[in-house]
């Protein structure tokens, strides 16, 4: 059984889902939440499998939310599913970790489908979001060798992160108080695109950057 937990504030579209995953062999939703907040305080208790979020959520958004969960549980897959598809969602919510990005009119079936690949480690998205973020990365071209502009200190920090540093540790090795590490560590995740240290760590050594 593939248990889904769904986030959508529309109370139709929440009950709708809830009885096509609990209507089909093979699935079952496990939770249903109207905002991000009521998610994020309750779904820890009983992981999914897979997380079906929308973006334009009351309270807190969507892209942040699946940030945030994504901080909290690493290899839990997050599928973005909603109206919105222009270039500025679709981005935002891949950035902060979603897996896939379907449109609300995605037929039943290709939903339930596009469910099961991402539990099988797949990245489903509507063929109008797909084809935009082809056009996202063919405009997007970073140099062979980024750098990002990082400031020495930035750079000495950030080596200190990869080699296992916390906050009062890395200020102490390098001299400054912990509100400046937070700082410099703040203007580091801005550089690198990225929100959290596991996020900056993968990206530091991937890319060679210390």
């Amino acid at each position: 059984m593939i248990a889904v937990s769904i986030i959508e504030d529309v109370r139709d579209v929440r009950e709708g889902l809830v009885i096509l995953v609990n209507g089909t062999a093979g699935f079952h939703c496990v939770s249903a939440y109207r905002t991000m907040e009521d998610a994020l305080a309750n779904i820890g208790a009983s992981l999914p499998d897979v997380v079906l979020s929308d973006i334009g959520l009351p309270g807190m958004s969507g892209v942040e939310g699946i940030r945030i969960l994504r901080e909290r549980y690493p290899t839990l897959p997050i599928l973005a599913l909603t109206v919105y598809d222009d270039d500025d969602d679709v981005f935002d919510a891949l950035c902060a970790g979603a897996v896939g990005y379907l449109l609300k009119n995605t037929p039943s079936a290709r939903l339930l489908e596009a469910i099961r690949e991402v539990v099988e480690g797949g990245a489903p998205m509507s063929p109008e979001v797909a084809r935009r973020v082809v056009v996202i990365f063919r405009e997007f071209r970073p140099p062979k060798r980024a750098t990002y502009r990082l400031t020495p200190q930035e750079t000495e920090l950030l080596k200190l992160i990869v080699d296992g540093h916390y906050y009062k540790t890395a200020a102490d090795t390098m001299g400054i108080s912990r509100s400046t590490v937070a700082f410099h560590l703040r203007n580091v995740y801005t550089k690198l695109c990225v929100h959290s240290k596991t996020e900056a760590v993968a990206k530091a050594l991937r890319e060679r950057l210390i």
